[in-house]
């Protein structure tokens, strides 16, 4: 009888015993759970992301503005320009006189066409370097420009002498108005355009100041010319200038006679 009587009361302490530690256990869980839930706070520091995005992308026309001030930019190969192709390990490649076709194509031996108009000439030589690595090993490839367009610039619009006009060394935007015959008085000094060829579609237009840098004495803003670059002056207000502009509508801006 004793037996019996005890067996029951032992289960239940038991019972009771495992129910404290099953409790206990879900205490300790979600006490260890809730630090845990901390880092949910780490997206709002991804989140700005986007904002530092949109500070780079900010900076941007700084960069374009360092562009236009660029003080020696590399001549770019144009159609109708012939440069000398020699390889100073494998001569039976070399090719003198090489003229660019007007699409911008050279045929090179071994190889066949190649686009190289728009390059420079150290682009121009990584690039025949790839092409004849297919079958060479690392070859040493030297180009030579031999005759090529001489640096130039379009002045256009209201100036005394509009027209094309070679470039001798470096040359801003007002050494070029003054080499153009300078302003005519009808001429709107404060809103100089600069149009500077981007591709074969594109050219980028900026307006220049030329009145506040005068005013101001400060040249630090006069952007240095590019060959090809085209300067128009106009007679009236232009409130609003496309930044790039398609190629087709400069003939807007033309000079109507040419030298």
């Amino acid at each position: 009888m004793k037996t019996i009587s005890t067996g029951p009361a032992k289960r239940l302490l038991l019972v009771a015993l495992g129910i404290s530690i099953v409790c206990a256990v879900q205490v300790c869980a979600a006490q260890t759970a809730a630090p845990a839930a901390a880092p949910t706070a780490a997206p709002t520091e991804t989140a700005a992301t986007p904002s530092n995005a949109v500070v780079a992308d900010a900076s941007k026309p700084a960069a374009d503005s360092a562009q236009f001030k660029s003080r020696s930019p590399r001549y770019r190969i144009e159609p109708g320009d012939t440069f000398d192709l020699t390889f100073d390990l494998s001569p039976e490649f070399n090719q003198l006189a090489l003229a660019v076709q007007p699409d911008g194509f050279v045929t090179l031996r071994a190889v066949g066409e190649l686009k190289v108009a728009g390059q420079t000439v150290p682009e121009l030589t990584q690039t025949v370097r790839l092409a004849y690595g297919k079958f060479l090993n690392n070859p040493v490839v030297s180009i030579s420009l031999k005759e090529f367009e001489k640096p130039y610039f379009i002045a256009s619009g209201q100036v005394a002498k509009p027209g094309k006009y070679e470039m001798h060394g470096n040359m801003t935007v007002t050494q070029a108005i003054a080499v153009a015959g300078d302003f005519q008085s009808s001429a709107k000094h404060s809103q100089v355009v600069l149009f500077r060829r981007v591709d074969d579609q594109w050219t980028e237009a900026k307006l220049i100041d030329v009145k506040k840098m005068e005013k101001n004495r400060d040249l630090r803003e006069d952007p240095f010319l590019h060959s090809g670059d085209m300067l128009f002056v106009p007679k009236n207000t232009m409130s609003k200038i496309d930044r790039l502009i398609p190629n087709m509508s400069l003939g807007t801006y033309l000079p109507l006679t040419m030298p």
